[in-house]
């Protein structure tokens, strides 16, 4: 998906909701491999698994197919049970722990979880769920207590003991406490799917699965709920019917299809392809939007879930495995032995319902102008909190004019955005666009009198929140982005100048009008290490911090600050490249501008990105920014980061970073 943000703030319960699915999503997406990997060993080796249905001769009790399907005499002791008791709850709990606390909350957040695992008598996918991120946040909390307070050379024996110690605490917490409380609500919750199903009760959840779709709420659902729940079935069974309730794909099949007959303008030429991507690329949110523009046809989504989940139930379907996307090929890939009928019938009654309930509806509606699915993508991509790529294919976005300013944005507006800046203003000069105006802000000082606002990830939301009206654009690599090519695309589109004629150069990038050049005052010889000591980046921030207050640019609470601005969001740029710098209300602790810099033989673990520079930055004004200007062409070209990794003095690297 592309990370062009659509730009009205997003608050609220459902909100709420959509962060925890996402997070949820981002934990078992990741993996969803494993998962078919998993689905693909049972459908072939159990007893009643594929290769013994074909052979007969396979079912011998002491042969290879019984022992890797762990049945016979080999019951217990072969890959699949395994599989979904311990890899696939360490993989999500690693996931979630690194999602926290990059690889080493992914370690802490491993080890929590083998706790819940040996604690339970069920898959502990909720458990992973809860212990991995938590194993994550501990170890960040427990490594800020110690920051900057160990001794040189003390560093990986602290790091390690650490994190055995607290991951040893974890475990066993998660084994007494979390584990036997996650058992027993999966237990409840399988009881209360055995009612649904033993009473034909089970239909009704497409009441509230369809609905929440449409509202993006269904990954709280699916991964929170369905997919814990589906996979302790399908260990016990084989199959699982709940890995069916969300990702049928006839209720929005069936509605694209009324649209191309019943439909009209932009909605009827449209669902076709779209019909083509939901149903074989299984990306239900294409059809999202045709539900927005008339919200009654929800009803028909809903009809056409319960239809589908009668006739599954009726035939006893099932999957063995999670099927993602809701592909048809996936769904296939995943269906049960004895299951394809019911599968198959299930998703044509599904469509055949929603079809029919959704033509009606359209067939009687009194509308007389024509629906307006530009808005209603809109309205979608709001919701969800992002462009939709799939989407932006079948229609143009609404209307509007041209950009004409970028405003790179971070949260002191010193760093990591004029770096961004420097970068992403090349490209958009080098395209021609000669009149879009790149600058660089902080997010406090920013005012919605922008086109389009750069921002890492993690500082999007505080944003948009300044500039409601700016398409905006998340990065993560500062450096050399692929979003910086997207923008660039995305002004040709709407209308900015022309690329300049052939043999025309393009204009040289600008720097700020106010920004003076960076004299040797900036950058000083005393404040260039050629060898840092340094082995964690807690450490490196220190030490480049501790570089600017002995050359008298800040005070000392200046590096706490450093630290502080480290914990909202990543100073690492790309290109082994970080700058850290203070927080936008330090800098009433800056005495004069400074710079200060440091290389490591050995790279720095930045957050799981390997960062070989360190740039400290204390910007009083703006006579920095030539210089920061500069150093990000130097690490755009491999020649210049290569005289820097060679240079043996002080003077060489203030050359190389002067341009010289």
């Amino acid at each position: 998906m592309s990370t062009i943000e659509a730009s009205s703030p997003r608050t609220g319960l459902r909100v709420r909701v959509q962060k925890l699915g996402t997070a949820l999503s981002n934990m078992v997406m990741p993996n969803i491999g494993a998962f078919i990997a998993w689905g693909l060993i049972t459908a072939l080796f159990i007893e009643t698994g594929w290769l013994a249905g074909i052979f007969e001769a396979l079912r011998d009790p002491d042969g290879w197919v019984a022992k890797i399907g762990g049945w016979g005499a080999y019951e217990g002791a072969g890959v699949v049970g395994p599989m979904i008791t311990y890899l696939l709850p360490l993989l999500i709990g690693a996931t979630g722990g690194r999602m926290v606390y990059g690889v080493r909350g992914g370690v802490v957040g491993a080890i929590a979880t083998i706790g819940v695992v040996a604690g339970a008598d069920v898959p502990m996918f909720m458990g992973a769920m809860i212990m991995g991120p938590l194993g994550g946040w501990a170890m960040k909390k427990a490594d800020e207590l110690w920051e900057g307070k160990i001794r040189p050379g003390f560093e990986m024996l602290v790091d390690n003991f650490s994190a055995g110690i607290l991951g040893m605490f974890l475990a066993i917490f998660g084994f007494f406490g979390i584990g036997p409380i996650v058992s027993s609500f999966t237990r409840a919750a399988g009881s209360a799917v055995d009612f649904l199903v033993e009473n034909d009760l089970l239909p009704l959840t497409s009441v509230f699965i369809e609905p929440a779709k449409v509202l993006f709420l269904n990954n709280a659902i699916n991964h929170g709920v369905l997919t814990p729940l589906g996979s302790t079935q399908a260990l016990e069974t084989g199959k699982s019917i709940l890995f069916l309730l969300e990702t049928n794909p006839g209720p929005g099949l069936g509605i694209l299809l009324a649209y191309m007959v019943f439909g009209r303008g932009m909605a009827r030429a449209s669902a076709p392809g779209a019909a083509i991507i939901q149903f074989f690329g299984g990306i239900h949110e294409i059809y999202f939007p045709y539900v927005l523009m008339k919200p009654k046809l929800i009803a028909a989504a809903i009809l056409g879930g319960m239809a589908g989940v009668f006739i599954n139930v009726l035939f006893n379907s099932g999957l063995r495995a999670p099927a993602a996307p809701g592909s048809i090929i996936a769904i296939y890939a995943q269906t049960a032995t004895g299951s394809f009928l019911g599968v198959t019938l299930a998703v044509l009654g599904a469509t055949a319902v929603s079809f029919a309930v959704a033509g009606l509806l359209l067939k009687t509606d009194r509308a007389t102008e024509e629906p307006d699915l530009a808005a209603a993508t809109a309205e979608m991509e709001s919701m969800k909190g992002k462009k939709s790529s799939v989407a932006a294919q079948l229609v143009d976005g609404p209307p509007r004019g041209p950009i004409t300013s970028i405003v790179f944005a971070c949260d002191a507006g010193m760093g990591s955005s004029a770096m961004g800046a420097s970068v992403l203003r090349k490209k958009v000069q080098q395209a021609g666009h000669r009149e879009v105006k790149v600058t660089n802000q902080s997010i406090a000082n920013l005012t919605d009198s922008y086109g389009l606002v750069v921002t890492h990830r993690d500082l999007t939301d505080r944003a948009r929140l300044k500039t409601p009206s700016a398409v905006h654009v998340s990065v993560d690599d500062f450096m050399a982005s692929p979003r910086y090519d997207e923008i660039v695309e995305l002004l040709g589109r709407d209308g900015a100048p022309d690329a300049p004629e052939s043999g025309q150069a393009p204009e040289t990038p600008a720097v700020e009008e106010d920004a003076a050049p960076a004299g040797e005052e900036v950058l000083r010889l005393e404040s260039i290490v050629l060898a840092g000591a340094a082995r964690t980046s807690a450490d490196a921030i220190s030490e480049a911090g501790r570089l600017l207050v002995d050359a008298g640019a800040v005070e000392a609470s200046y590096v706490d600050a450093m630290h502080e601005r480290e914990t909202s969001v990543s100073t690492y740029m790309g290109n082994g490249l970080a700058i850290p710098h203070g927080t936008n209300e330090a800098k009433d602790s800056i005495r004069r501008t400074g710079m200060s810099f440091v290389r490591y033989a050995e790279p720095i673990d930045w957050n799981g990105k390997p960062a070989e520079f360190v740039v400290g930055i204390a910007g009083a004004g703006k006579d920095h920014m030539a210089l920061l200007t500069q150093i990000a062409q130097v690490f755009l070209k491999p020649d210049e980061v290569a005289r820097l990794r060679a240079a043996t003095t002080p003077e060489e690297v203030r050359a190389v970073l002067s341009g010289h």
